[in-house]
């Protein structure tokens, strides 16, 4: 999922130690979703949903429909601000690359979330239609998504999922640092030349 350029949302950012939004952030999104709630019925209906992840995001159709369905908690046909607030800071979470950071940092109700059909376990079926929305697809994190099921089942249970999302994180941190060694180890060879040509120069 990626955010379009030129909407709101790319000049809103979440805290660093809560990984939220600040008060001054959320009273902007409150006002932007009073914009958006046509009916002053303080929710937004699948249509209006719909348009809007459609304007902002470049969602297809079933993720967005897979995406109200995950955010409409109580079953009733339309979003609330809270669970737009929700929405929202894991769009920005997305955005400013710290989709893994979120999900440890928001786990239970991340979990909670995903485990659409309330059986208190998430199915590889569930993580594999919500995982859009934090940017994990692929065949290498379904595989690790059961390796950590160690509940007699391919399901996670909670603990199993937090523990799976600092393996993620743990794995992202690899990745980041050898691209950082790869990276230096290419540069290198410039800072030896601006080094000899430097040493030639006359003081």
């Amino acid at each position: 999922m990626k955010l379009r350029p030129g909407c709101i949302f790319n000049f809103l950012y979440l805290d660093r130690v809560h990984i939220l939004l600040s008060v001054r952030n959320t009273t902007v999104l409150l006002e932007y979703f009073k914009l958006l709630d046509v009916h002053d019925s303080n929710t937004l209906n699948d249509v209006q949903f719909f348009y809007f992840l459609r304007c902002i995001t470049d969602m297809s159709k079933a993720q967005i429909k897979t995406t109200f369905n995950m955010f409409d908690w109580r079953a009733s046909g339309e979003i609330g601000f809270e669970e737009f607030y929700m929405l929202v800071c894991i769009i920005i979470a997305n955005k400013d690359k710290m989709e893994q950071q979120f999900l440890y940092r928001h786990s239970r109700s991340i979990f909670d979330l995903i485990d659409m059909d309330g059986g208190h376990t998430i199915t590889p079926a569930e993580f594999y239609a919500a995982g859009f929305l934090f940017n994990i697809k692929g065949r290498t994190h379904l595989q690790m998504f059961q390796d950590y099921s160690g509940s007699g089942g391919e399901n996670l249970t909670y603990n199993e999922f937090k523990m799976f999302i600092m393996a993620l994180i743990d794995k992202q941190e690899s990745m980041n640092e050898d691209k950082r060694k790869k990276k230096q180890k290419q540069n290198q060879p410039i800072k030896d030349l601006l080094s000899q040509r430097n040493s030639l120069l006359p003081l």
